[in-house]
């Protein structure tokens, strides 16, 4: 569903996350100062394996929702609600996501998905994500440090 939003006071968070290599597939390694800012950054970290993000520009607001049966089904589903926005209308590239709804007792998750329309003439491809995986998926809280990290294993 595309939402309306303010281009006042917007801002482009840290990036917080990094590709590693996976026998045929890549795995997407995120963290945050909490759990919310890491399934942020996982989401991201996904969008800039498909197209370099500096050439994304910030038109349209679109919102998800997710939910799961536990927390790695969570990410799950909000990295697979993410990639059908890329695979589907609107064709959305994210340059920022801005989870606003984040409930690990009912597992549920609203998100502010803020990009364009993906353009062969003006994003350069990256690699396309067939699909998310369970394999190898690892969630670490770490609450009393602020620290925070999910690995997702991504299927090209």
């Amino acid at each position: 569903m595309e939402v309306e939003f303010s281009k006042e006071n917007f801002f482009l968070p840290q990036i917080k996350y990094e590709y590693l290599d996976h026998t045929a597939d890549v795995q997407l390694h995120a963290w945050g100062d909490s759990l919310r800012e890491t399934f942020e950054q996982c989401g991201m970290a996904m969008f800039g394996y498909m197209t370099e993000l500096d050439y994304v520009t910030v038109i349209n607001c679109y919102q998800i929702e997710a939910k799961g049966d536990d927390i790695e089904g969570l990410l799950f589903h909000f990295l697979d609600e993410l990639l059908f926005l890329f695979s589907a209308e609107p064709f959305l590239i994210c340059k920022r996501l801005e989870i606003t709804k984040f409930d690990i007792e009912t597992f549920e998750i609203e998100c502010r998905c803020y990009g364009e329309p993906f353009d062969l003439d003006k994003h350069p491809q990256g690699t396309e994500v067939k699909a998310i995986t369970y394999s190898a998926m690892q969630i670490v809280q770490e609450p009393e440090r602020n620290h925070y990290e999910v690995f997702v294993i991504i299927d090209i």
